[in-house]
């Protein structure tokens, strides 16, 4: 793609000379869903696809974006003047709010730049392309004005930052972080509460990790995020008339028992829940990973989907069917829905010997049932952003 990409700048701006390419992952999360935001643990990797970038430093104000997967949309063309967001600007709104985020925390973008992305990220996957993205703009713009003391978590920060005030979707930390902050092999355990993170080795002995693509992505997905965020800070704050507690993440199952009732709602209730229990859950299933367990860590995968599909009702039928038809088949040893929710993928551990299965049967019962062909990607776990 980094050819693809260089030839494209040449036709648009008349050559390449100069241009650097670069690289930002995707992610997918093994275990931790919708516990970033509620002060607790997840457990994502990056992968070895996501966002790629040739660009190059203007002499002038002008930022010109191109997209290879959206090509119709043309050359899109701002200005660091003109950093508002707009409908009219689209997915340009990610790289924007970067930019934005940039001169807000004062550091300088003296001048513009014209970039060429694309990426192989399946839209609507669920894989954190937006991420992928806003973590590729913060680590070009570092690259090209020379801004060293600009930290590979500082780029985490800065996306998420944009993410909740440019773009108005209020997500937590995660996939900025494990996009940002990627290791080969490694998956992320990180305490989004306090940012203190620790690599984990993912050692599946004759097994791998299978993402499938429900093909789906429900409308209202935003709001409907936006919702579950709200309502589980409702509950902290009525949790917080009886327990000392900063996050749901700080409280034990237990603890949250003993005083679920000074939440005055059922459906608030069982967002809470889900966010306690999903937190002890990831550190549980962290600690099965490290003694080798592997069989433990999928269980709790599968309790993870459980919940979030009765407690959180972030899932949705698709996903539902792909990981209750995960479960009936030997050799996989967990399954669940991953990302945000309300449509895009599971993530599944599958023994070596039983892929070809695993894909049969679930493309069988799915068109079934859904009426809907999947899609598998077999994945690897990769490093974080990095210049060709």
């Amino acid at each position: 793609m980094k050819q693809q990409l260089v030839d494209k700048f040449a036709e648009l701006f008349g050559d390449a000379e100069g241009v650097s390419t670069y690289f930002a992952p995707g992610r997918v999360n093994l275990i931790g869903e919708h516990t970033d935001y509620n002060g607790g643990h997840v457990f994502p990797c990056a992968l070895t696809i996501g966002t790629y970038a040739a660009a190059r430093k203007r002499n002038d104000r002008t930022i010109n974006f191109y997209s290879i997967n959206q090509s119709g949309r043309g050359l899109i063309t701002t200005s660091l003047d003109d950093l508002t967001p707009s409908d009219a600007a689209g997915w340009t709104n990610y790289p924007k709010g970067v930019v934005w985020a940039f001169i807000g925390r004062g550091l300088e973008i003296p001048t513009g730049f014209d970039m060429v992305i694309g990426g192989d990220i399946p839209a609507g996957s669920g894989l954190s392309s937006s991420a992928s993205l806003e973590v590729l703009t913060g680590f070009v713009l570092r690259d090209l004005y020379d801004l060293h003391d600009v930290t590979n978590i500082d780029l985490a920060l800065i996306g998420q930052y944009s993410e909740n005030n440019y773009n108005g979707m209020n997500c937590g930390i995660m996939d900025q972080f494990a996009s940002a902050m990627g290791k080969k092999d490694n998956a992320i355990l990180l305490d989004c509460a306090t940012l203190e993170y620790e690599y984990a080795p993912i050692a599946l002995k004759d097994a791998k990790i299978v993402v499938t693509n429900s093909k789906v992505k429900h409308s209202l997905v935003d709001s409907a995020y936006n919702e579950r965020r709200a309502f589980c800070e409702k509950a902290l704050e009525e949790l917080q008339t009886r327990v000392n507690v900063k996050t749901l993440g700080d409280l034990t199952e237990e603890e949250f028992e003993a005083n679920k009732d000074a939440i005055g709602d059922e459906v608030r209730m069982r967002r809470a829940r889900h966010a306690v229990y999903e937190n002890r859950r990831t550190i549980r299933a962290v600690e099965a990973l490290k003694k080798g367990d592997v069989a433990e860590f999928g269980k709790l995968m599968n309790q993870s989907h459980v919940s979030l599909r009765d407690d959180y009702e972030s899932s949705c039928p698709e996903c539902d069917v792909l990981a209750e038809e995960a479960w009936k088949i030997d050799g996989v040893i967990g399954s669940r829905i991953t990302g945000g929710g309300f449509g895009g993928c599971t993530v599944s551990i599958v023994r070596d010997d039983a892929i070809d299965v695993f894909k049969e049967r679930i493309t069988a019962a799915y068109k079934e049932k859904c009426s809907l062909t999947p899609e598998f990607y077999v994945v690897s776990i990769g490093d974080g952003p990095y210049k060709d």
